[in-house]
């Protein structure tokens, strides 16, 4: 009784495991599901994954984290491998070969129409139609979507072509039925029967049956010429030339005709390219290939079932032979499951091949040559993305920073002559400015005693307006997007606007390293802020504009950082573009100040009309031009009453 009262549930579970086949699911201390797989023998498989034998370190952590197991019972192992693709479809477990497309390819789609019509897509749709590919050679797809065209009638309109529309005589034919591209099935010139016959030959020249196509229609060729049919043969002959012409740019791999499709992978830790190669006839017709993660502790016949299922489930035409590599041959019961698959499924017999010598192990060498590619490209445009410019790396050195300064926000306060006071906040990721997330700020209160602008106060007040949110909400840093691009289109919104707005992503965002453009006044202003806020280890630094020194809290002289280091030359362009953003600014607002004290003050000048005005003549100095050269001219434009009133202005301003 103690030793029962001892044992957890789940060793309890695995005591009481059928012996059949079926699916099991590991699920963490929450429930959620980690893992799913499929068992011939239930008991057998699950029991095996905590006995005392080494494992992988994924393996190990998955094992660790399982708190409960849960099974579904089936009737064969078929069953158990269809159950458990569709589970890991809808789950997503953490711990299963996770298999994903780098991008979305074309298929040429035949339409389930009376008269289909012929044309790509990138999205499949559950509606009867058939869908031949992806396509992962755009510009191979289009040449043979365009030598269809060039040889068979097909019709390209979206009508709604029915046999009650053909009866009431809903449609016309088009320019293309004149120019003998289409036989016009909108009036019914050509039968259902004849066109489906058609799009029966189109299909076989999608699916790769050239060469079959070719020898039916050679026996047409010879019937309608015994028939004395000579267009009709003719046009046959046509036909065959070009599907010959077509063929050519196939390259041979294989002196047999079946149809057969070669499949390997390669797997490097915990990623893995698989890649597919389409053999139609003796003749490579295409190639697809899938990334997979999550396959560092995976045996191949785990990634092999999941490329298998995953690519069958989206293509219509099924080969007669699949080859696979060498590493499948200890995973003949899997071999079977899958083989009974393609019969209950696709009502076909599908022959599992694993090739030991001559052109077959050639092949299955090739197709892993160009996953290995591929692997390596994924790797490449993952060094491009996480890549991080050497200035930004010397700048974590040149200041002893704490981490990497990805994320730099820079600060600077403008005015001229006391008014207009404005601050900006420019965003550098990765050395790149990044000006969606740029910032700009009318300064509100930061006056002093003597009634003049306090720069200091200024900063206290920008600093404070960008960084309390942060403060209040307690938000997660958001991760940096390395080398994202910007245009000097976008345009930053004004703080003002965001003054009630908590979900602006630029204010979320918790820099790696603040600047200030200032010395060590502005430096201590900005530093008292964030401690006042409850922000702490923040990186920040302030940048003298005089010497292009160097200010760090708390230490009262500058840093000795080199002239020539790249990374006081970053920290330069960050300051030079905070201070060129925050004088736009100041200067729009000044122009805006300007304009509306010359018109709007003058007595029976609204704003709608100065607007108008503005609008038309373009500034005030046009205005007094106008009025000069032709008085009479420009009553016209600017209306009777507006003129005189003007008149009297420019008379009192001399």
């Amino acid at each position: 009784m103690t030793q029962t009262a001892d044992r957890t549930p789940i060793e309890i579970k695995l005591d009481n495991l059928p012996g059949g086949p079926g699916i099991y699911q590991f699920k963490d201390k929450t429930g959620k599901v980690i893992y799913v797989g499929k068992a011939k023998n239930l008991r057998n498989r699950v029991r095996s994954y905590f006995m005392t034998k080494p494992v992988g370190p994924l393996i190990a952590k998955m094992i660790s984290l399982i708190k409960d197991v849960e099974i579904i019972n089936t009737d064969s192992e078929v069953e158990s491998l269809i159950l458990e693709m569709n589970m890991i479809k809808q789950l997503k477990p953490r711990y299963n070969v996770n298999l994903k497309d780098d991008k979305s390819f074309p298929y040429i789609v035949v339409t389930n129409e009376p008269y289909p019509r012929v044309f790509p897509t990138r999205r499949r749709r559950n509606d009867g139609s058939r869908y031949f590919g992806p396509y992962t050679d755009v510009g191979n797809m289009k040449f043979s979507l365009k030598m269809l065209r060039d040889l068979f009638m097909i019709r390209t309109c979206s009508l709604n072509i029915t046999q009650e529309a053909i009866e009431k005589k809903k449609f016309k034919v088009c320019l293309e039925y004149h120019i003998n591209k289409c036989e016009g099935p909108c009036e019914g010139l050509v039968s259902q029967s004849e066109y489906n016959q058609m799009i029966y030959e189109v299909e076989k020249v999608l699916q790769g049956k050239t060469l079959t196509l070719i020898r039916e229609l050679e026996e047409k060729m010879k019937d309608a010429a015994k028939s004395e049919k000579f267009e009709e043969a003719a046009l046959q002959r046509n036909k065959i030339d070009s599907l010959q012409v077509y063929t050519e740019r196939q390259k041979i791999v294989s002196e047999d005709f079946l149809d057969k499709d070669i499949i390997n992978f390669v797997k490097e830790e915990d990623d893995a390219c698989a890649m597919i190669l389409n053999i139609r006839d003796g003749k490579v017709i295409g190639k697809r290939h899938y990334y997979l993660d999550t396959v560092e502790d995976k045996e191949p016949v785990e990634i092999l079932e999941n490329v298998v299922f995953r690519y069958y489930s989206e293509n219509t035409f099924i080969p007669d032979e699949i080859h696979l590599p060498e590493d499948a041959d200890s995973t003949e019961s899997s071999i079977e499951a899958l083989e009974e698959w393609f019969i209950k499924n696709f009502n076909k017999k599908v022959e599992f091949k694993i090739p030991k010598r001559g052109e077959k192990v050639q092949l299955l060498a090739m197709v892993k040559t160009n996953a290995r590619y591929m692997l390596d490209e994924l790797k490449l445009q993952r060094l491009k993305r996480e890549f991080i410019p050497n200035s930004v790396t010397s700048l974590k050195r040149d200041l002893r920073l704490t981490k990497l300064p990805r994320r730099i926000e820079c600060f600077d306060i403008s005015n001229i002559q006391g008014t207009d006071t404005v601050a900006s906040m420019v965003v550098f990721i990765d050395g790149k400015p990044k000006k969606s997330d740029y910032r700009k700020f009318k300064i509100i209160s930061a006056i002093n005693e003597v009634g003049r602008p306090d720069d200091f106060a200024s900063m206290r007040e920008v600093i404070s307006r960008r960084f309390r949110r942060i403060a209040e909400k307690k938000v997660e840093p958001i991760p940096v997007i390395a080398n994202e691009e910007t245009t000097d289109s976008e345009s930053p919104p004004d703080d003002e606007k965001n003054m009630k707005v908590y979900s602006d992503p630029s204010f979320e965002s918790i820099p790696d390293l603040i600047v200030i453009d200032g010395g060590k006044g502005q430096l201590s202003s900005a530093v008292k802020v964030l401690s006042d806020l409850g922000i702490e280890n923040q990186n920040i630094i302030g940048l003298a504009k005089r010497l292009e020194e160097v200010y760090l809290p708390g230490a009262s002289d500058p840093q000795s950082i080199p002239k020539t280091s790249s990374g006081i030359k970053l920290l330069q362009r960050v300051r030079d573009e905070a201070h060129r953003f925050a004088i736009t600014f100041h200067r729009s607002l000044r122009d805006k100040r300007t304009l509306k004290s010359e018109l709007e003050d003058i007595k029976g000048i609204g704003k709608l009309t100065a607007q108008k005005l503005l609008k038309e003549f373009g500034s005030v100095e046009k205005i007094k031009d106008a009025m000069k050269e032709n008085f009479e001219e420009f009553e016209k434009k600017a209306g009777k009453k507006a003129a005189e009133r003007l008149r009297e202005w420019v008379k009192q301003k001399l």
